[in-house]
């Protein structure tokens, strides 16, 4: 009898999508991206390697039984594992959701190769538009930012209507600053970070100007006013480092 191969992790490649010259276009979760994005989004998101694991440790904290899990933009599934690993119940779901093909494919590679034995569903569909119910525990990990201004009251309304009392939304976000001299601040060191991770000066503008018309950072105090517009109870920065952030929003028990 033939042992069963266990199955093998995607190939992962170093991001060099922006090191030559190129013409200008709006950034893509593409196919091209899915095959850099662990090492896109370690070498451009200071406090990354933090923020997944926390994930894991807030949703063991906060997830209730009988309750559905979202990971809302959910990649590769880096949050979705994490909060996988927190939900000690057998009778929750943990639900991720992507409108990338790219990035659903290679997350379901992922989710195979993890131990845990939660089933965890994974649906290619717009957020705004995918169902949401019985929640206890949301992530928006670095999704948000990337969904129109005028779109998102609607969506964090959905998710906190869904909400258990005592439920939580985990939002992490880039930030703009209403400081111009703390928004340079901010900027030059994030800049230093990538350049510290060995990205160039040429990929560091050409990416800034692939993604500046579709990730729209907004300030701190906008994000904190609109979760408690949706009906969140208490909004509490848990992480930041530089301009990127993440906060948790909870729902009164």
């Amino acid at each position: 009898m033939t042992k069963r191969q266990p199955p093998r992790p995607p190939e992962q490649l170093t991001d060099r999508l922006f090191a030559t010259e190129r013409q200008p276009e709006d950034f893509r979760f593409d196919a091209s991206v899915a095959r850099v994005f662990p090492d896109m989004i370690r070498r451009s998101v200071p406090g990354y390697t933090t923020i997944i694991p926390m994930i894991e440790v807030i949703t063991e904290q906060y997830v209730q039984p009988g309750s559905n899990c979202y990971d809302l933009g959910c990649s590769l599934g880096a949050s979705t594992l994490a909060m996988r690993h927190g939900i000690a119940h057998e009778d929750c779901a943990l639900i991720g959701v992507d409108n990338s093909a790219a990035m659903i494919e290679r997350c379901e590679h992922y989710i195979a190769l993890d131990d845990h034995p939660l089933p965890v569903t994974l649906r290619c569909e717009d957020i705004r538009m995918t169902e949401l119910d019985n929640a206890s525990v949301t992530t928006l990990n670095f999704t948000l930012q990337f969904v129109a201004p005028e779109q998102r009251n609607a969506l964090l309304a959905r998710i906190a209507a869904v909400t258990r009392p005592g439920g939580v939304l985990i939002l992490s976000e880039k930030l703009h600053f209403e400081d111009d001299g703390e928004e340079a601040i901010q900027t030059r060191l994030h800049h230093e970070f990538k350049r510290a991770n060995g990205y160039s000066d040429l990929e560091i503008s050409q990416k800034r100007s692939a993604i500046e018309q579709v990730l729209i950072p907004e300030t701190l105090a906008s994000h904190q006013a609109r979760l408690r517009e949706a009906g969140f109870d208490q909004v509490l920065v848990w992480y930041q480092c530089f301009n990127f952030v993440s906060m948790l929003a909870i729902k009164a028990p």
